[in-house]
Parts: C-alpha cells; sequence; structure tokens
C-alpha cells in the first residue's frame, strides 16, 4: 500500500468517473445553507502535474482527461470543470485535482474537510497542496480515521473512500467497514471507488455490500479499453450509499460521456 503512486494514473478514464460523480454530488450538498463534513480515507497527494514524466510515461491522462476537456463531453458548468478551472488558475495550466482537491475547490468556509494519507511523501505532498485552503490532514491508516471521526460533526456530509486495492484483503474488508460507518453515521453519504479488473475482483466485494441493503444504494460502471496492452483494469465504478436526489440522472450523464469517448 506505501508503494502506491498515483501520479502514474492521475487524470485517467476512471479519474473522469469518479471526480464527475464525487464533484456532482459535493455541489448537490452546498445547495443548502448548512455546513457540512467531508472525510477522504485514501487522500494521495491532492494535486497532480500530468506534464510530470511519471504522467507521461503511462499516457493515461492523455487517454482520459485531455480527451474529455478537449471536446464538448464535460460541461463547462459542470462542477468538476468548475474545480478543475480553480486547480489550473491556482496551479498551473496542466495540473490536475485529485478528489481532495475537488472537494477542496467545491467546499465552503463553514464546511469540515478530513483527509488521511498513509504514504509520508504523499501526505507531505497533500498538506503542501491543501494550504490554501482550512483543511485537516492526518498521516493514518484512512479507515481508522473515518471510523474513528463517525459520526463526524457536522453531522450531514459525504465520505469517499478509494484505496488502491494493492493490499487485496481491502475487497474483503470494505463491506463490513460500509456497514459499521452507516450504523455510526446513518446520515452520511458513503461513496466507494472500485477498478472493474479482468479477473472480476471486485464482483464478490459489490455482492456482499448490496446485500446489506442499506438504504440509498447506487452502483455505476463504466468500461473503457485497457490502457495499454496486458492492463488488467478495463472499467470504473462508484457504490453509494444514501445517493443525493438526482444522482440517477447524474450518473445516466457520466454513461453518456463514457458512451461518446468510447466511440471516439
Amino acid at each position: 500500500m506505501l508503494s502506491y503512486q498515483h501520479i502514474y494514473h492521475a487524470g485517467n478514464l476512471a479519474d473522469v468517473q469518479k471526480h464527475a460523480l464525487l464533484a456532482w454530488m459535493l455541489a448537490y450538498l452546498t445547495r443548502k445553507d448548512k455546513p457540512l463534513s467531508y472525510v477522504e480515507t485514501h487522500a494521495g497527494r491532492g494535486l497532480y502535474e500530468l506534464q510530470a514524466p511519471e504522467a507521461l510515461k503511462t499516457g493515461e491522462a492523455a487517454a482520459g482527461i485531455f480527451r474529455v476537456l478537449g471536446g464538448e463531453a464535460l460541461a463547462e458548468d459542470h462542477p468538476l470543470s468548475r474545480a478543475i478551472s480553480e486547480c489550473r488558475a491556482r496551479f498551473g495550466a496542466t495540473s490536475y485535482p485529485g478528489s481532495p482537491l475537488v472537494a477542496a475547490a467545491l467546499l465552503r468556509e463553514m464546511d469540515s474537510l478530513h483527509f488521511a494519507e498513509l504514504h509520508p511523501q504523499e501526505c507531505a505532498a497533500l498538506r503542501q497542496a491543501l494550504r490554501p485552503w482550512r483543511a485537516k490532514v492526518h498521516q493514518q491508516d484512512g479507515f481508522e480515521l473515518a471510523l474513528s471521526l463517525a459520526p463526524p460533526t457536522p453531522r450531514r456530509g459525504l465520505l469517499l473512500i478509494d484505496p488502491s486495492y494493492e493490499v487485496k484483503a481491502d475487497y474483503a474488508r470494505i463491506p463490513g467497514i460500509i456497514g459499521k460507518l452507516h450504523r455510526k453515521w446513518n446520515v452520511g453519504v458513503i461513496a466507494l471507488w472500485y477498478p472493474i479488473l479482468t479477473d472480476g475482483a471486485h464482483e464478490k466485494m459489490l455482492a456482499t455490500l448490496e446485500a446489506q441493503n442499506l438504504p440509498g444504494m447506487l452502483r455505476h460502471e463504466v468500461r473503457f479499453p485497457p490502457a495499454r496492452e496486458g492492463h488488467r483494469m478495463v472499467g470504473s465504478g462508484m457504490f453509494v450509499v444514501n445517493a443525493p436526489f438526482g444522482a440517477e440522472e447524474e450518473v445516466a450523464r457520466i454513461s453518456a460521456l463514457f458512451e461518446e469517448l468510447n466511440r471516439g
């Protein structure tokens, strides 16, 4: 787990799906003039330079966010477009916000932000990236942080679980963790990202999650070609508990975006 570096994959097609839905949900939650909490379990460094050698080496951003921003697939007024624009105004024209900066760009002074990142260098970079905002960065296990905070103050809010899945036990652990989090924080929106791999490693995890019959469950998946020959990720998924009103329409728009990308 400590070896994972998202810079190699920043802005890929999985990020497009995850960040588009995350940004929409946060924008929806901020329509109400009441404070909220945002918690993230596996934050990474938060800010990525898409012209960095690591990003250029894989070409995943070129096949992902650059294609989306270069066309009409993602509207200029979409919350993700707004978050990217703010990031680039602050950090440069080829920067890209990870989910921590997507959240920081869309949330308000009244909101509470908590980020966990275990990797020492990634955590230090995350603290630096978040300096313009009031946020708490914790160098600790993200699941432990989420469980210790639940229910957070304020109680309204959203939790993003976004592990690398390099620790294979995560697939088995996550349904129990989400169930426990929901029992402690029954009003919280809990969003889980997962990769769709050629071996179908996610299927048992999703079946276990769906069997819990948690309220407001939403499962959204998109498919795309592997980033390179032999790459095992062929899609991306989001599982949401207490999905905000209107999320079904938003995931339909995201699916249409990916249909357009796959045709191109």
